[in-house]
């Protein structure tokens, strides 16, 4: 048996967030005597980690099949759509953008919209914060399209750990965590990018955890 309280709010202070409240309450009765099995707490915890990356994901590409009919309304891009916990608040955010640059009326206009629409079919059981916004300088990359459109630009790679490229010329490798190079090449495996050490250094993506547009000051 269950019990779902919710509620809905706009934040006043900033007209581009709306934080949505939802709480369940739920009484589980775990009949051990009739399976007959224990289960660790261990094992508890880890079936919940995977539960929530799924749902993460879930979150994600439903909120991007709710925008996407109001993207072509407005002639505006879905660049990208983000469930993520950040200073201990949950954010379901969009990132947005259109020829000639994205505006803060823009992104209110779609913020509100969302509001509209998540008010009536939210699909999110925990407390989050509604967050529309532009993609910015420096932002990442993740789907084919973001990569197709970035050919010939100059992006960051980070790495998980430390990565030996080439230093000098007489073969000897320095461990690095980041490189800056201009992509030219992209695969669902690996993306090529052009450097001063190598015309065409092949990074495998699994190595890979952030590429990033390179911000010029």
């Amino acid at each position: 048996m269950a019990k779902k309280l919710e509620k809905c709010e706009k934040n006043q202070e900033n007209p581009l967030q709306s934080v949505h409240f939802s709480a369940k309450i739920r009484f589980v009765i775990d009949d051990v005597t009739k399976s007959g099995l224990q289960t660790s707490p261990l094992f508890h915890f880890e079936e919940k980690r995977f539960c929530f990356l799924t749902k993460r994901e879930e979150y994600e590409a439903k909120a991007e099949e709710m925008l996407l009919p109001l993207m072509e309304e407005h002639s505006f891009e879905l660049v990208d759509v983000e469930y993520v916990k950040e200073a201990g608040n949950w954010y379901l955010r969009a990132y947005v953008d259109k020829e000639g640059g994205i505006t803060l009326d823009d992104c209110e206009l779609v913020n509100r919209a969302w509001s509209d629409m998540m008010d009536e079919n939210d699909f999110i059981e925990d407390a989050y914060i509604l967050e529309v916004s532009s993609p910015g300088l420096g932002r990442q990359l993740k789907k084919e399209k973001d990569f197709k459109r970035s050919i010939g630009e100059s992006v960051d790679v980070h790495f998980y750990q430390g990565h030996k490229i080439p230093s000098g010329k007489k073969g000897k490798e320095v461990s690095v965590k980041d490189v800056t190079g201009i992509l030219t090449a992209y695969t669902p495996d690996t993306i090529t990018i052009e450097t001063d050490f190598d015309p065409a250094y092949e990074i495998n993506r699994k190595e890979i955890s952030t590429v990033k547009l390179t911000i010029d000051f």
